[in-house]
């Protein structure tokens, strides 16, 4: 009666999008730490993030977990494809924690754990980007397991991927700290948001000029009718959101810039599924092969529906109570 391979297809989507925002602006904030030029600047921009940064990772969690209980044959096939920039990308976020917190704890070596949150950050930042690369522009399948080697992840079109994530990631946080700010600190994240902007714009596009060329299948998908009228409205839309974007910034519209952000992300995030879809290994194995069994699906959806909306409360709830500007005199810590 239900599609359940789509549907989990689908909460697997939504789970990693709303981790891409969440860590998103999280791990940006450590990306233009260093470009604050006061400890109390870096001290608010922690602040701005401490009460729900921990929580943030509940949702890659959800989608690798998720992965490998609905869609365990893709899961058998991309986690040896991308071992390497998995393990790297969770000890970054291991060690970018431990310096969030010993940040406050140990102030003879704040120097330290400061750069140790910048390179934490950077790192687990550009792995993503390079695993989102190597994804897209696809992962060789012999049978039912990975038949590539092990650099196959290591391309220059997943390098570029990762510095486009990298800038993304910064103008999350950038605007989040518009936002969340006041005073020279909010100035400040106008200037980054500017030149973060500029930049994720400029990589975003190479990327997506990029990206039919890495297969005859993407091309046609692309820009072949009807298809063609499922892509045209993405980049459309993309440049809507950039004028958007552009006036929060030149208008000095504290929450427009951010919001602009994560419509583009969002944006982004769509005109990938168009042209992966109905693939979850893209134009390797689809949702309905890799799929568990129905019956394991469906009681997996029981708990899903259970447990998901109490996530989701739990984490609006946690944003409801820290909303507003942050109070440069109260610390979380």
């Amino acid at each position: 009666m239900f599609d359940l391979p789509t549907i989990w297809a689908g909460l697997l989507a939504v789970a990693i999008f709303i981790y891409v925002i969440l860590d998103g602006f999280d791990l940006g904030i450590g990306l233009v730490f260093p470009f604050l030029e006061t400890d109390k600047c870096r001290d608010v921009a922690m602040n701005s993030v401490a009460p729900v940064w921990d929580g943030n990772e509940t949702w890659l969690v959800l989608g690798g977990g998720g992965l490998l209980a609905a869609f365990p044959l893709a899961y058998a096939v991309v986690l040896p494809a991308l071992y390497a920039p998995f393990i790297i990308m969770i000890l970054a976020l291991v060690f970018r924690g431990v310096a969030f917190e010993y940040r406050w704890r140990d102030k003879a070596h704040e120097k330290t754990w400061d750069k140790s949150f910048f390179f934490g950050s950077l790192l687990a930042t550009f792995t993503q980007g390079i695993v989102l690369g190597a994804f897209v522009q696809g992962i060789e399948v012999d049978g039912r397991a990975y038949g590539g080697g092990w650099w196959d992840w290591l391309t220059p079109f997943s390098m570029m991927c990762g510095v486009a994530l990298t800038a993304g990631y910064a103008l999350l946080g950038s605007t989040w700290l518009v936002m969340k700010t006041e005073g020279i600190l909010r100035e400040k994240a106008y200037r980054i948001s500017k030149i973060t902007a500029v930049a994720t714009l400029a990589f975003m596009g190479i990327v997506s000029l990029w990206t039919p060329f890495l297969s005859p299948e993407i091309a046609e998908r692309w820009f072949t009718f009807p298809q063609l009228l499922f892509v045209l409205p993405v980049p459309t839309l993309v440049f809507i959101l950039a004028g958007v974007l552009a006036f929060g910034l030149v208008k000095r519209r504290d929450s427009l810039p951010f919001l602009a952000t994560i419509g583009i992300f969002l944006l982004c995030f769509i005109g990938l599924g168009i042209g992966i879809t109905p693939y979850i290994v893209p134009r390797a194995i689809t949702i309905a092969e890799a799929a568990a069994p129905d019956k394991s699906l469906m009681f997996m959806l029981v708990g899903a529906l259970i447990l998901l909306p109490m996530i989701l409360a739990y984490t609006a709830y946690s944003y409801w109570v820290f909303r507003g500007k942050v109070d440069p005199e109260a610390g979380y810590h």
